[in-house]
């Protein structure tokens, strides 16, 4: 009667987490799904979708994740394994590790950069970093 239905990866498309202007977490968030950062977070962050810090958000921790979009605060480490878009509004303070950047003139990037090799045989793990991909 109450038995869970393990959801698999294509359940999540196109569903976004969201945590809204005026909430602060302290502590670790992870997330198999898209999810959208306007608040605050002093913590770490894990996710297999895309993050987006909005204007007013702010992170203060490690990243790691498939794809980001930043427009405010970001301090810290963060490793995206595929495309990382820094907006003119945002400020990035830390290191940073990409597939590939994309900076908006006037954004404010105060980190040392590496870009990643070989970013497609990558996957994230469920809160534990990243772990190998195998070809098929």
């Amino acid at each position: 009667m109450f038995d869970k239905v393990k959801k698999n990866g294509t359940e999540l498309l196109g569903k976004t987490n969201r945590i809204v202007e005026g909430t602060s977490i302290i502590g670790d968030i992870v997330s198999k799904a898209d999810f959208r950062l306007d608040g605050e977070l002093i913590g770490n962050f894990t996710s297999q979708g895309k993050l987006v810090i909005g204007a007013s958000g702010v992170i203060k921790g490690e990243i790691i994740c498939n794809n980001a979009d930043i427009e405010g605060v970001f301090q810290g480490k963060i490793k995206v394994l595929e495309v990382l878009n820094i907006k003119a509004s945002a400020h990035i303070h830390g290191e940073v590790a990409v597939g590939k950047l994309s900076i908006e003139p006037g954004a404010e990037f105060t980190a040392t950069c590496t870009m990643l090799a070989n970013t497609n045989e990558e996957t994230i793990k469920d809160g534990k970093g990243t772990e190998p991909k195998f070809k098929e």
